[in-house]
């Protein structure tokens, strides 16, 4: 498993690195933004180009000393003006500056924590804090995808970056906040990997083998199902999907069961929506921007990459205080001679008829199965469903957001609150239950879509079909987050969801 450049600390002393990064401020001096970092590297009182530096919002400077100094380079970013200041911008400022180093090809880059510090104080933030969200923007920046590539991008990275301290000793706390991040990172890049593959390499049967590494690896209980066992299953709605494909599907539960929760505590379930590659079916997709639908799995990839991160932080004695379950029900969406089409009328699992309307709803039709196997099976506490659903979503909310739907306003809240402080940008979203009229059928209990009109919240009442009313259910519609091309984002799969998910994972 890829865990990207490694994060290290050197104690006063100590520091040697090939470029320091520092903060500034619009309108500070020298002495306040790198006066701790003058006594490593004294030449940065009269660097010139300092003299031009105003600290501006973006603005960067490089510095330069005499070679043989431990330091002999350092970057300084600036931030803008105090009140403006926001931890958003830092983490984009410092993506770049990596980014910029990469392209400098240096090995290696330390961040002054003095400077750094000193801006945490002003936002509110522990160092650690801070710390944290550095680390992860610059892990975050510098992942790649390049199997298929012949040259291999990886030799040109930068492999360490240093955290240049203070004092004598780095702090548990400290510690501790890195060590965090290099568990969600394994798992953003697990899901960034997964949703960036070309779909002719990861086939529902190849995810499921992905899902088998991680299981081993951390000993997570796994269950595969295949077409024979989902039809025992009665999950109709769910295969009326897959037969239109060569490529069977594939229905994986992941089980996480840490010793420290007692046996009889009911489990968070995380459902992640697993289309394979989308053509939309007989109701086919526009060709310009198909090759994007290799992502429609970005759900599944996002649960599986949760799993990756609970396993490291269980590595490191972290554990949620329930059991978790994914389960990630995984096939293709595929038009030809055995595919469904407009007007049929299939079973879910719960009993109830569905008429399809249009074959390209098909992610509802298999997470309604997924999410009536999660209740009958582990009867969970909370509920969660999470899938690139529909282009409404994307239309309401715009690039790089995720709309959340929920039955319990106070969760609802919580989860916003939370996911929107981890940089994972997400908006509440109804469930008004007038729209319910849209979902309505003259031969079938509901159609799988309505009219043109709220499309995301008719399809979160379509789903909510498949829920019991007194179950507490999250839906979370990504299907505007799933793909970016930004200083923390690199062109393609975001990862998103990951860190929302393990956030929600450790709710009591």
């Amino acid at each position: 498993m890829r865990v990207g450049i490694d994060i290290e600390f050197q104690i006063q002393g100590q520091w040697k690195t090939d470029l320091l990064i520092a903060f500034a401020l619009e309108g500070e001096s020298f002495d306040d933004a790198c006066h701790f970092s003058q006594g490593v590297a004294p030449w940065l009182t009269i660097a010139p180009a300092w003299r031009d530096f105003k600290g501006k919002k973006d603005e960067r400077t490089m510095l330069y000393g005499p070679p043989a100094m431990d330091i002999n380079r350092a970057m300084v970013l600036g931030l803008g003006k105090e009140k403006d200041l926001e931890l958003e911008d830092i983490r984009f400022s410092f993506a770049k500056a990596v980014k910029a180093c990469q392209d400098m090809g240096l090995e290696n880059v330390g961040v002054d924590t003095v400077s750094m510090n000193r801006i945490a104080l002003k936002l509110g933030l522990k160092k650690e804090e801070m710390a944290k969200e550095l680390a992860l923007a610059a892990k975050l920046a510098l992942y790649t995808y390049t199997p298929f590539k012949k040259k291999n991008e990886e030799a040109t990275k930068i492999n360490k970056i240093f955290f240049l301290l203070d004092d004598d000793f780095c702090d548990d706390e400290l510690k501790k906040a890195i060590r965090f991040v290099e568990a969600e990172t394994c798992g953003i890049y697990l899901a960034r990997d997964l949703a960036n593959a070309p779909s002719n390499a990861m086939t529902p049967k190849l995810f499921a083998d992905e899902a088998e590494k991680v299981a081993g690896y951390h000993n997570f209980k796994i269950t595969i199902l295949k077409k024979e066992e989902i039809e025992a299953e009665n999950m109709h709605s769910y295969l009326a999907v897959a037969k239109g494909s060569y490529e069977e599907p594939h229905f994986v539960v992941l089980e996480y069961r840490p010793h420290t929760i007692e046996k009889d505590v009911k489990p968070i379930a995380l459902v992640g929506k697993g289309i394979t590659f989308d053509t939309g079916g007989i109701c086919l997709k526009p060709a310009a921007g198909m090759e994007e639908m290799k992502g429609d799995m970005s759900g599944a990839a996002a649960v599986l990459g949760t799993f990756e991160t609970l396993g490291r932080l269980g590595m490191l004695g972290i554990f949620p205080n329930r059991p978790i379950i994914g389960i990630m029900p995984l096939c293709e969406n595929m038009p030809s001679g055995r595919s469904i089409k407009p007007g049929d009328v299939v079973f879910a699992k719960n009993g109830k008829s569905v008429e399809i309307i249009n074959t390209d709803a098909e992610g509802r039709l298999i997470l309604a199965d997924a999410l009536t196997y999660a209740e009958e099976k582990f009867d969970p506490e909370y509920l969660l469903d999470i899938a690139t659903l529909t282009g409404a979503c994307a239309v309401a909310l715009g690039e790089g957001a995720a709309g959340v739907f929920c039955t319990k306003s106070d969760l609802a809240h919580k989860i916003h609150k939370r996911s929107n402080e981890l940089f994972e940008r997400t908006w509440l979203l109804p469930l008004w239950k007038h729209l319910g009229k849209e979902l309505k059928s003259n031969v079938a209990d509901v159609k799988n879509c309505g009219s043109r009109y709220g499309g995301s919240l008719t399809a979160a009442l379509f789903l909510k079909e498949f829920v019991s009313d007194d179950r507490t259910w999250v839906h979370v519609d990504m299907a505007a987050a799933d793909n970016a091309d930004n200083a923390i984002n690199p062109k393609g799969a975001t990862g998103f969801g990951v860190r929302m998910l393990t956030d929600f994972s450790f709710l009591n």
